[in-house]
């Protein structure tokens, strides 16, 4: 007996792709393509208002950049979950569970590596803050973030506090004519709980000074050892900073591929429905 004309429409009407999938996944992209897009507007402002030879002159270490290509790396990626998702589009959605699983694996692997290899992570780490050191005075928005994290752990340069020597300005070399000569940044110095004026001159000539004279003024050891330190006193908060970074990563794989098997099944479904419309007895 031939299906009614009713029951026909009520099976080219049902759909595998469920609603709550689909919008769920498309909120979640779109609210980190709005933030993607803040990202690169802020990172690309910071960029602008840099003079151009400052901008040139540490392109390795600056912030706007790294804030740029995060930014733009994460508007492509959402996008194409967004489109993927709203379109229904197999192609965008695989691309998009890819690259979140890429680098879901670039992270772990990365944590690992840099457990592993710790010293090898640590010579890194001093070269990327001698490289900054280098070009204290050249960007602002990089001799700001050193003097926060100077402040931050009570520390003075990579290994020391001699190692401001690297800077042309705080070099103590002879030819430096420099009024900084010899000196570390104020973010080195030993401030008082109740300052109200702090004193930027007050590291003036501490690179002549042995390590005990200028410890009474100034901060003398190097943030590597602080920030090892501060790594192994906070284990629990950086698991649980990486499992915030990861759950969003997973959540979109797994979202992402239960759409695409659902658009799959509902393909399927349309192929079937198709092949039998003709069908006396469909």
């Amino acid at each position: 007996m031939a299906k009614t004309p009713s029951a026909a429409l009520r099976a080219d009407e049902f759909s595998f792709v469920s609603p709550a999938v689909k919008y769920l996944l498309f909120f979640f992209n779109m609210l980190f393509w709005v933030i993607s897009m803040v990202m690169v507007g802020i990172g690309v402002y910071a960029r602008l208002m840099k003079h151009a030879e400052a901008a040139m002159a540490c392109l390795a270490v600056d912030p706007a950049l790294f804030l740029i290509a995060v930014g733009v790396l994460m508007f492509l990626i959402t996008f194409c979950g967004c489109i993927g998702s709203l379109r229904e589009n197999i192609c965008l959605l695989q691309a998009f569970s890819i690259c979140l699983t890429l680098i879901f694996l670039l992270q772990l692997a990365a944590g690992i590596l840099g457990f592993v290899f710790s010293d090898k992570a640590r010579g890194k780490v001093s070269e990327i803050i001698n490289n900054a050191i280098v070009h204290y005075r050249d960007d602002l928005d990089l001799q700001n973030l050193i003097d926060f994290g100077q402040k931050e752990f009570s520390c003075c340069g990579a290994i020391s506090y001699k190692d401001w020597s690297q800077n042309m300005y705080f070099n103590c070399s002879s030819e430096n004519l420099s009024r900084e000569r010899c000196s570390v940044p104020y973010s080195c110095c030993l401030h008082e709980e109740d300052q109200a004026v702090i004193n930027t001159m007050c590291g003036q000539g501490m690179q002549s000074l042995d390590y005990m004279e200028a410890g009474v003024h100034i901060h003398t050891n190097g943030c590597i050892d602080r920030l090892v330190n501060w790594l192994h006193t906070n284990l629990f908060l950086l698991g649980g900073v990486a499992l915030g970074f990861a759950i969003p990563q997973l959540v979109g794989i797994l979202l992402s591929q239960i759409l695409i098997n659902q658009i799959q099944d509902q393909i399927k479904l349309q192929k079937y429905n198709l092949q039998h419309r003709a069908d006396p007895w469909y």
